[in-house]
């Protein structure tokens, strides 16, 4: 076997994985399928998943045909801190079902082991998987009841901690970094891709959204109690088991009065969808340090098809700006989608949009959804200017704006 060819990988019923000698491996961009090449592989990251997709038989290429092999679908889910240049490549059989929300991230064989479709974004230690789901967790959690007895927040984020392995809840347990507080039971949008609705339509949500309505009283205690002590302390609004956090500022405003009250350490952070400017004007003005804001597209028709909402793009930009004039740290959670982030009329739009709203940096994150559902939801999409290229446009001209996966906050 040539081990420089690019070669299709499979899975059979049972998910062990074969490769498919001379037949090329291939990847998929937005709706177009194209054969992989060296400069577009990385291996396999230690920490990646692999998985077959089912009901999806893998496309490949033989004699310049394009084919679909018997068998699996193949993909990767990659660690945060690495954006996949290609979704795989299948043909879906007719009553497949949609599935999981996932970053399926193309995959083949290649000097004889297994290659990603993707680049290296960002490193974050704080972030690495063997720091989180101890086996010390349980105890960590019972400590922290104990310190905060009767708070229905903190039994939440238990849960979110056990069932869910979301590590922002499990930091509040290890004490230390980035702490979630989820407070919005509600939100302002019907995401495509949205991980906390209960009924998606497009696509089973992997988590359950928070029930309640927490107090003030229940958000400041874990508030001080997480910036008072942690290292590097961030508390943050905006969980991926809640709706958007800003339509709880009633509540949020008098938590952070308490929390303000006590200490000064750390910072307050919110991740929002930026649509309802006036509460993210009142939580500005209140002593929000930083934002994040989820964004998929700059063009209003594409934002809307995704986000669905009640509000408009042009609030999202009011919003961002304000913010940034009174100091806030803003940051953009770009929602990535190969060949359609980086088509020609969304390159455009996003250099103007970052004319008009400079932000601090862009974080990528791998959108995580079944393709075949968003491309049928989304409009027609244009031609692609490829990953890399997209993002070298926008670090050579916006060359103060930070391009990574992770969050790098100004601590106080």
């Amino acid at each position: 076997m040539d081990n420089e060819k690019i070669t299709l990988l499979y899975a059979d019923e049972n998910g062990e994985i074969f490769d498919a000698p001379g037949i090329a491996a291939m990847g998929r961009s937005g709706s177009k399928n194209i054969l992989l090449k060296k400069h577009d592989l990385i291996p396999l990251p230690e920490s990646a998943d692999l998985m077959y997709l089912p009901d999806r038989m893998p496309l490949g290429q033989s004699g310049g045909e394009t084919m679909p092999i018997s068998g699996q679908a193949v993909a990767a889910l990659l660690p945060v801190g690495y954006t996949r240049l290609y979704l795989p490549a299948f043909r879906k059989e007719h009553d497949a079902q949609p599935l999981p929300l996932y970053g399926y991230t193309a995959v083949a064989l290649y000097k004889n082991n297994i290659y990603a479709a993707a680049v290296y974004t960002d490193k974050n230690d704080k972030w690495d998987p063997v720091r989180y789901n101890t086996a010390d967790l349980p105890e960590l959690i019972n400590k922290v009841k104990q310190s905060l007895p009767h708070n229905r927040l903190v039994d939440h984020l238990a849960d979110c901690s056990l069932q869910w392995h979301c590590c922002t809840a499990q930091n509040l347990f290890y004490h230390r970094w980035e702490a979630g507080i989820p407070v919005s039971p509600i939100c302002n949008a019907a995401c495509l891709g949205c991980i906390s609705l209960q009924a998606a339509e497009c696509c089973p949500s992997p988590q359950s959204r928070i029930k309640f309505y927490p107090t003030p009283d229940e958000i400041s205690q874990i508030g001080i109690y997480h910036l008072s002590t942690a290292p590097d302390a961030i508390i943050s609004f905006g969980q991926g088991c809640e709706g958007e956090p800003s339509l709880a500022v009633d509540t949020i405003v008098p938590a952070m009065h308490i929390i303000r009250n006590k200490t000064f350490n750390g910072q307050i952070n919110i991740n929002s969808n930026a649509g309802f400017t006036d509460g993210i004007a009142r939580l500005t003005d209140a002593g929000l340090n930083s934002m994040r804001v989820s964004i998929i597209s700059a063009v209003p028709s594409n934002y809307q098809a995704y986000y669905r909402s009640n509000y408009h793009l042009k609030d999202v930009m009011a919003s961002i700006n304000y913010a940034r004039k009174k100091g806030v740290y803003v940051s953009l959670n770009m929602l990535y989608f190969p060949g359609f982030n980086d088509s020609k009329n969304e390159a455009a739009a996003w250099r103007a949009f970052l004319r008009q709203c400079p932000v601090d940096m862009i974080q990528v994150r791998n959108l995580n959804i079944d393709p075949d559902s968003f491309t049928t939801a989304m409009p027609d999409f244009e031609p692609a200017l490829g990953t890399k290229m997209f993002f070298g446009g926008l670090k050579g001209e916006f060359s103060s704006i930070q391009i990574g996966s992770f969050s790098h906050y100004r601590i106080q």
